[in-house]
């Protein structure tokens, strides 16, 4: 067992953004979480990834409790939404893959992940001169370089053409079927995920499923409580 969430449960004044949520992950799954916005799917990675320390219930990676030991954070590599930076900031895809380098690595590592994100050509392009596709992968290679075994990716194709999607995902697809990288990646996009994810997580404040993917999207019932949950939840939130 790689992770292991049990109870987890997290409140703002007012709000719980998740409550008793519990699953656990195994080392080569493909897990796909969904949910709509405001299930607290970015405030779960926040909590899996320490950054949010505030909650009860229990977090363990690799069978530590992540509240003893940050250790266990140099086997994750975490794919943010939308890496937000300065358009003329002067940084090279060089330079930001290199930032994910730890010091002890080496630093041949960095042209291995280039070309296999097919973005050798880039290393001396200004991070803000690139697509939204290609800036993706150089987000995805600062994650990799340093050979987690755990990719986290928040929404990670948000905003970005639909050719640059197809390669995305068939880079996740390389690394969790030839690398048995264990993947955690949340999405909006249910044809992407039933395609993709061998296990599904679908959250929506507290967990109303949990299984493989083919349990869940070979059930008609089940997807359509889960389609009718979210829109009910869409239109509370406007």
């Amino acid at each position: 067992m790689i992770a292991e969430i049990e109870n987890l449960t997290v409140e703002y004044p007012g709000v719980k953004a998740l409550e008793n949520v519990s699953f656990s992950v195994n080392q080569g799954d493909f897990l796909g979480i969904i949910g709509p916005n405001g299930a607290g799917k970015s405030t779960l990675f926040s909590c899996m990834l320490g950054l949010q320390k505030k909650y009860h219930g229990t977090i363990k990676f690799f069978g530590q409790d992540i509240k003893k030991s940050q250790n266990y954070l140099k086997e994750i590599g975490y794919v943010p939404q939308k890496p937000i930076f300065e358009k003329n900031f002067p940084v090279t895809v060089n330079d930001v893959v290199r930032m994910g380098l730890r010091k002890e690595s080496d630093e041949s590592k960095i042209d291995e992940i280039l070309q296999q994100l097919w973005i050798h050509e880039l290393r001396k392009r200004r991070i803000g001169e690139l697509s939204g596709g290609q800036q993706q992968r150089v987000f995805i290679a600062k994650a990799l370089v340093n050979n987690p075994k755990i990719l986290i990716l928040d929404e990670p194709v948000t905003g970005i053409d639909q050719q640059s999607i197809d390669l995305f995902y068939s880079i996740l697809t390389e690394l969790n079927s030839k690398q048995n990288i264990t993947i955690i990646w949340s999405s909006h996009d249910l044809d992407a995920v039933n395609q993709l994810a061998n296990h599904v997580a679908c959250l929506n404040r507290t967990l109303f499923f949990h299984g493989e993917s083919d349990d869940f999207f070979k059930n008609p019932e089940l997807v359509k409580q889960y389609s009718e949950s979210s829109m009910q939840e869409h239109m509370h939130h406007h």
